[in-house]
């Protein structure tokens, strides 16, 4: 995460124009700075140091383009669990370091219940991610089980 200046509130004290503003830029990350400051109700200059702000304590992560995956040759997605046989501190963070880093690895989910991790993974067919599952996960002596679970449809929420 970014550095935060002084000058810059904590997620605690974001007011409704902060959370109007973070709610917009959701739907459409494109979004003008004139258009937004106009659908926030704010002036554009109020709008563009607030959206700074934004950025630099965090609450803004980044800005990133959806790509339909077909469109760059990887058709297919899954859903891969992991349950690791350590839970030691070092030993999970140690997999999410490894795990996020791998061929085809969209997210990295670290989850309560039966498994640790839900890793979402886009590959080129199902060879490709059943290599994938073979010559990552199942190698790693961290990895005690996995179950992969075909992503049919995926539908991009509000929230």
């Amino acid at each position: 995460m970014p550095p935060v200046s002084n000058d810059v509130r904590p997620f605690t004290a974001l007011d409704d124009t902060d959370r109007a503003i973070l709610t917009e830029l959701a739907v459409d990350g494109r979004l003008a700075n004139n258009a937004l400051a106009e659908r926030v109700g704010v002036a554009p200059s109020t709008c563009l140091a607030r959206t700074r702000a934004l950025r630099e304590c965090g609450a803004i992560r980044g800005f990133h383009a959806e790509v339909d995956p077909a469109a760059v040759g990887l058709p297919l997605q899954a859903l891969v669990s992991v349950r690791l046989t350590e839970h030691a501190r070092a030993a999970v963070d140690a997999f999410r370091t490894r795990s996020v880093r791998l061929p085809g690895v969209v997210s990295v989910f670290h989850v309560a219940g039966a498994d640790d991790y839900v890793l979402h993974v886009r590959a080129a067919s199902a060879e490709a991610l059943r290599d994938f599952v073979l010559d990552h996960l199942a190698v790693d002596p961290a990895v005690q089980h996995t179950q992969t679970s075909l992503i049919f449809e995926q539908a991009r929420g509000m929230g």
